[in-house]
Formats: C-alpha cells, sequence, structure tokens
C-alpha cells in the first residue's frame, strides 16, 4: 500500500515506518511544494485520514516530517481529538515513534545529536530549530538563494511571492524586516531562504 516511500525516506527506515501504518486507516499522499509546511494531516468530512508530505523534501526531512504527521494520527488514537495538535500528548507520542529512528543507518552521524537534542521537547515544525533546520537543508539540492541570517543589515530581498523586504535588527531570535510596498514589519526566521536584490 506504502510502497512508494521507498522513493522518499532512507531505506533503513522503511520497514519501521511500515510497521506504524500497519493497520490504520489513513492514506498517505505526495503532493507538489507547498511554500507554509512540510507535511499536514487532516480528517475529511468523510471521514477519512489523510496525511500529505512536499515532495521535494530531502530523504532525512521527509522522514521527520512523515513521522510528525503520524505521531498526530497516534495522539488522537490514544487521547482523542479534544487534545491540543501540538500539545503533550503529541510531544510524548512524537518523542516515542521517533526514537528507534535515530541511528547511523537512517541519519547521518552529524545530524544525530541535533535531532537527539530537538526532541528532548519537540516544536510544531523543525523550522523553528535553527541549527536543525540549517543542518537538513546541506543535503538539499543547491540554490542561488541565501539564508536572513547571512545577509547585511538594510539588504533589499524577495521572497517566494515576489515581496521585497528590507533587512532590519535582530530580536531574541527572530529578524524584522519592513515590506517595501506597505512598510509593514514582518519577523524572519534565521534559516528563512531569500533571493537577494541589493546590499
Amino acid at each position: 500500500m506504502h510502497q512508494f516511500l521507498q522513493n522518499h525516506i532512507p531505506k533503513h527506515a522503511f520497514s519501521g515506518v511500515i510497521n506504524l501504518l500497519d493497520g490504520e486507516k489513513v492514506s498517505v499522499k505526495v503532493k507538489s511544494e507547498r511554500k507554509t509546511k512540510h507535511g499536514d494531516y487532516r480528517k475529511k468530512a468523510n471521514g477519512d485520514i489523510q496525511i500529505t508530505i512536499n515532495a521535494n523534501l530531502n530523504p532525512y526531512r521527509f522522514l521527520i516530517t512523515l513521522l510528525h504527521e503520524i505521531a498526530h494520527l497516534k495522539a488522537f488514537n490514544a487521547y482523542g481529538r479534544v487534545i491540543k495538535p501540538h500539545g503533550i500528548e503529541w510531544k510524548y507520542t512524537f518523542k516515542t515513534i521517533m526514537l528507534p529512528f535515530l541511528r547511523p543507518q537512517i541519519f547521518p552521524s552529524e545530524l544525530l545529536p541535533l535531532l537527539a537534542n530537538h526532541f528532548k521537547n519537540p516544536k510544531a515544525s523543525s523550522d523553528t530549530d535553527v541549527n536543525l533546520a540549517l543542518a537538513l537543508k546541506q543535503f538539499d539540492p543547491k540554490t542561488d538563494k541565501s539564508y536572513i541570517f547571512e545577509i547585511p543589515i538594510h539588504t533589499i530581498f524577495e521572497i517566494y511571492n515576489g515581496k521585497r523586504f528590507k533587512k532590519g535588527k535582530k530580536r531574541i531570535k527572530r529578524y524584522e524586516c519592513i515590506e517595501l510596498k506597505t512598510g509593514r514589519v514582518y519577523l524572519f526566521n534565521p534559516n528563512a531562504e531569500v533571493n537577494v536584490i541589493t546590499t
């Protein structure tokens, strides 16, 4: 049923993923890239449960995202649908199902300590863990984009939807950037990828 997943995740993770999905009434689908999320879990109006994952993810990010969404399924099954989507029940479930996958046969050695640290208290998105997100991006195809944290202050840059911004000062974790057209201030994660226009 889920044989296609072999093309998207590390080969030594496949049997573990299939075991997690065995007996579950859920469809897993691969979607074209969505800029605002890597994956999605939802219960449709007819009661069917669907997990979708972006097709453009590297195998390690794909696996993490898939397990993130499976953790939603398992947590709702175990605790009921009244729990918070990324609350303590989901965190516990995600940590529990992730643990058997944290081994060198599946993840590169440089990712393992970052993953171990992240899963002490997993977040709603691995992108908010800057160190882990940057490490994972090393396995993506190379692009001519830059990270927010590495471009100089006052740099003009463009994001995926064509909007242009000027980089401002850093708050505690994120950067204030002014949208040129409206003057509104937006906060960007340090590892957001952008196209530099002028520096």
